[in-house]
This record gives structure tokens, sequence and C-alpha cells, in this order.
């Protein structure tokens, strides 16, 4: 039950968001947010630091399986940790409403890029 908040809170704002910034500085923000939760150290968001670094974003309540889980979602490589792409590439599945936002920006660069041909 506590899985769904943070997935909601993110549905709920990201897209807010990615309408008020341009592309970059969304990127900037998630950039941002993987900063706060990574272990400084290592460079990766591993359990312990997503653990400790949680009520940063409001995840507190979060059990340590939803914490494992979250982990195990966005981690593509299978080294148990996220890195900055694998993070980034899980706050969007997060919001499928970002996601949109996302195809409409690849459309305005390719659409300039082909004007530029």
């Amino acid at each position: 039950m506590a899985a769904q908040n943070p997935q909601n809170h993110f549905q709920d704002c990201l897209p807010i968001m990615a309408h008020k910034l341009d592309r970059d500085a969304l990127i900037g923000e998630l950039c941002n947010g993987f900063n706060l939760l990574m272990d400084g150290v290592k460079g990766v968001i591993t359990f312990d630091s997503l653990k400790r670094n949680s009520n940063l974003l409001g995840l507190q309540d979060l059990s340590d399986e939803d914490l494992q889980c979250m982990l195990k979602e966005g981690d593509f490589d299978g080294d148990g940790v996220l890195n900055l792409m694998e993070f980034c590439v899980l706050i969007f599945r997060l919001s499928p409403e970002l996601i949109e936002v996302s195809k409409l920006w690849l459309e305005e660069v390719l659409e300039q890029e082909l004007k530029r041909l």
C-alpha cells in the first residue's frame, strides 16, 4: 500500500514540473533528485543511501521491501544499484504523463533537425 503513494506523488507533480520547465531544466531537477539519494562515495543509489535519504523526498514511510522493489524496478543492468540513467528512466516510468511530454519534446527536436537538413 505504501508503495502506491510515491507513484501517485510523481504522477501528480512531475508532469506539472515538465510543463513549467524546459527539458534541460527538468533533466537538471532529475539529476538533483538523484544526487540527493545517491551514496556520495559510490556515486549510485544503493539500498542504504535510498533508505537513509528517502525522507528528503517524503518517502520515509516506505518499508525496506518497498525500497528494495524500487531499486529492483529500475536496475536494468542487475548490479543492485541505480545509476543516473536508471534513476531517470525509473522516474519517467512512474509517470506515464511525463512520457507523453517527452514524446512531444522528441518530436520537437526531430522537426528542428529535419528543418536544418
